[in-house]
């Protein structure tokens, strides 16, 4: 039998960055070490992060607030792949930073009519937003694990508004980043997955399965701010599958 050390997105009722963020966190790595690797991107001054202890319906999570300094600041996929590259990262984190990025820039062209050059990200370009991607990577990176599944992503209901105007949920470039991976509508009302989770997911996740046997080793939750009728955290696993040779 061959052991693979794997990180288990248990995606309960929806996914977004600083949900991911807040897992990942909760899931062992030292605060220290994250804020340290996240200080490489050399944006200091222009956001603050506040990582918290925070409890959903009596179950102790970790809640992730990133708090930028910047007033509606609109960048291109270039403006972002040049903090991305112009940071001390190590090659792996960019990478994957830069996929994440292109599949919400793809997306995002594809809603609005026009070309990836020439989409001005607003949400997802915002500072909050890039510390979630590449923090996200961060996190994935230090845990070092050997594939990552996931559950089939929900969507929720209802509608959303953004910078564009009241949009039905799931978000238009939701639905777009969210082609060929499993998903399943609910009936919660609300966003439950944001493009940016939809973009962590959809690249870094190495296969999408309900059902999967592993020994579980560390469990983490991380809490969101909205409020649904439902618990609103998303869980993970860090475990062992044993797999046939």
């Amino acid at each position: 039998m061959k052991e693979e050390k794997i990180l288990y997105f248990d995606i309960i009722i929806g996914i977004s960055g600083d949900m991911t963020l807040s897992t990942l966190l909760n899931l062992g790595v030292p605060k220290e070490i994250f804020l340290e690797e996240l200080d490489k991107l050399n944006l200091n001054g222009e956001f603050e992060i506040e990582i918290n202890e925070k409890f959903e319906n009596g179950i102790k999570g970790t809640n992730v607030n990133v708090i930028a300094k910047e007033n509606h600041v609109h960048r291109n996929l270039i403006d972002i792949y040049d903090i991305i590259e112009q940071s001390s990262l190590n090659d792996s984190i960019k990478e994957n930073a830069k996929k994440i990025f292109m599949e919400v820039a793809k997306a995002e062209a594809k809603v609005h009519g026009t070309s990836i050059d020439k989409i001005h990200f607003h949400e997802v370009g915002a500072i909050d937003s890039i510390v979630d991607i590449v923090g996200s990577c961060i996190l994935i990176d230090l845990l070092c694990v050997d594939k990552i599944y996931a559950t089939k992503v929900p969507l929720g209901s209802g509608f959303v508004k953004c910078a564009h105007g009241v949009i039905p949920v799931p978000a238009p470039a939701v639905t777009e980043i969210l082609k060929d991976v499993p998903v399943k509508f609910n009936n919660v009302a609300g966003e439950c997955t944001t493009p940016t989770g939809a973009a962590i997911i959809k690249t870094m996740c190495d296969e999408f399965v309900d059902e999967i046997e592993f020994e579980t080793k560390q469990i983490g939750y991380g809490i969101g701010y909205k409020k649904f009728e439902v618990p609103n955290m998303l869980r993970t696993f860090i475990g062992v599958k044993k797999n046939k040779i």
